[in-house]
């Protein structure tokens, strides 16, 4: 295994398990296997105590699973035709061959880095692993009052909250007119506003054109592509992530038309005996038949599963992935799942749209909150090509049954059918859900009437 983290961590324990006596090994360039990498933003800010809490399993019960781990030990290359992985202690220095009959590619991501000029100045942190919020942790236990957030999507949101949370001032910068950028104009516009009721400053439609670096090497500050002068302490970069495929690509293991590695459904790639699976490798989106990188621990643990169970005799396969995403943006709840407007154009459906504002609970119980259901649904089919939901505590999670109705391709018409729960506390007699189906059903209703009238 390449990487022991979800993907790889959890091939490694399905094929040992199926099969004890594979002699499996398992190098991790980090210090800390199988955590939550979602978390670290939520450690910087101390709503997560201790960062022992975010790791899931550790080395040594990998270990009491007969799971050969090796530590801060980076693989610099794979032999196809030796059929070998060389190997480089970054402790002791230290390098060596390891053979395989089967090797699992789980690399992850790494993020993305403008080539802009200082990018690489001190101070600049990205943020995907854990070692990476570690340093970002102590930057800013340091000498730091102003921080840059370069990117406003999930991660650059988040560590700017995390940063607001301990006091500092903030602001973020994205291309974009609104963040996050995978919502609708209209969403993202709510998003904005509770970004900046935080205190968080935000700089949109912007791009970052330079990091301004000091006589001391260290970053202290940015320039936007309209000249603004952003002064900071530090920056981070909250732009995303891109595959890590830089090995594969040298051994000569096929990549995607995404750049992810290219994988069946069973997470083979196309050289025999080579697997692959979690960020670094590309799935099929089962609502526009591409294929698409999405860096998420959900899919990775279920892609290294899936790898791990056919490694160790067993029949397993992915089945794709519908963009289903949740966060919490200060105080507000946002979460999506499907396709956007955007993403239903550029796969070539025809589609209406409705959006409804109502509350968490029963109107008139303690602690109702504002919440907004937003629903895509194909002209004349009805069809559910996807929905948007943002709104305060208790609102989000609603996400996960639409999840559910359009992974079986359900009509808003059998959304709006649909037994959910009521009681005053949970929501109000008819769910924000069903009022948002109801109002999507409408609309096809009126497009099929335009149509015959027409």
């Amino acid at each position: 295994m390449i990487g022991g983290d979800a993907a790889g961590g959890s091939a490694a324990s399905q094929a040992k398990k199926r099969c004890p006596e594979l002699d499996v090994v398992m190098f991790e360039r980090g210090r800390a296997t199988s955590y939550s990498a979602c978390g670290i933003p939520y450690w910087i800010s101390g709503a997560v105590g201790n960062e022992k809490d975010l790791i899931a399993r550790t080395p040594e019960q990998h270990r009491q699973a007969g799971i050969d781990v090796r530590l801060r030990t980076e693989v610099t290359g794979i032999d196809l035709d030796r059929r070998t992985v060389r190997w480089r202690d970054s402790e002791d220095g230290d390098e060596g061959d390891e053979p395989f009959d089967e090797l699992v590619y789980a690399t992850g991501s790494v993020p993305m880095r403008p080539p802009v000029p200082g990018i690489d100045a001190g101070g600049v942190h990205g943020v995907q692993v854990l070692d990476d919020g570690v340093a970002l942790r102590a930057a800013l236990d340091g000498d730091v009052r102003r921080v840059v957030v370069v990117g406003g999507g999930y991660i650059g949101l988040e560590i700017a909250e995390a940063c607001r949370v301990r006091g500092l001032d903030v602001t973020v910068v994205d291309m974009s007119p609104t963040p996050v950028g995978t919502f609708d104009r209209d969403v993202g516009e709510l998003i904005a506003d509770a970004v900046r009721r935080e205190g968080i400053e935000l700089v949109l439609s912007d791009a970052v054109e330079a990091v301004d670096v000091g006589a001391d090497g260290r970053a202290r500050g940015v320039v936007t592509a309209s000249g603004r002068e952003l002064p900071a302490d530090l920056v981070v970069l909250g732009l995303g992530v891109r595959p890590d495929v830089r090995l594969a690509r040298d051994a000569g293991i096929p990549l995607g038309g995404s750049g992810g590695i290219a994988v069946d459904a069973r997470m083979r790639t196309e050289v025999e005996g080579i697997w692959a699976a979690g960020d670094c490798v590309e799935s099929r989106h089962r609502l526009s038949g591409q294929r698409v990188v999405v860096a998420l621990g959900t899919h990775a643990n279920k892609q290294g599963r899936v790898a791990g169970i056919n490694i160790g005799g067993g029949y397993a396969t992915f089945p794709g992935v519908i963009g289903t995403a949740i966060t919490k943006v200060c105080n507000l709840e946002v979460a999506r799942t499907g396709l956007s407007t955007e993403e239903a154009e550029q796969a070539g459906y025809a589609f209406v749209t409705a959006a409804v504002d109502s509350t968490t609970k029963a109107g008139y119980f303690p602690g109702a909150s504002p919440i907004r259901v937003k629903m895509i649904a194909e002209r004349r089919s009805g069809r559910l090509l996807g929905a948007q939901i943002v709104g305060r505590e208790d609102s989000a999670k609603r996400i996960d049954a639409l999840a559910i109705c359009i992974w079986n391709e359900m009509t808003v018409d059998e959304v709006l059918s649909l037994d959910l729960s009521y009681a005053p506390p949970f929501s109000p007699v008819w769910d924000p859900v069903l009022i948002a189906a109801r109002k999507a059903f409408q609309a096809v209703e009126d497009d099929i009437r335009e149509l015959v009238t027409d």
